[in-house]
């Protein structure tokens, strides 16, 4: 079972969905964990320094799609 989940979807710019990707980064170099805000819920999310990381592309027809996940 699920403690949390917080999920979101959004139609940004190239550059604004580089941005967000960016302070994520940041978030996760600068060693103190992460954190997400969402509709008045704060989550702090405290990153090992070991992680495993998915890059996935699928490409179809009509849509194509980019999946980052990042577990421990």
């Amino acid at each position: 079972m699920d403690i949390a989940t917080i999920s979101e979807k959004q139609t940004l710019t190239r550059e604004e969905a580089a941005a967000r990707l960016h302070a994520i980064a940041d978030e996760l170099a600068s060693g103190n964990g992460f954190r997400l805000e969402r509709g008045g819920l704060t989550v702090d999310v405290a990153v090992p320094d070991q992680v495993t990381m998915k890059v996935e592309v699928e490409i179809e027809s009509d849509e194509r799609e980019i999946e980052i996940e990042i577990g421990w």
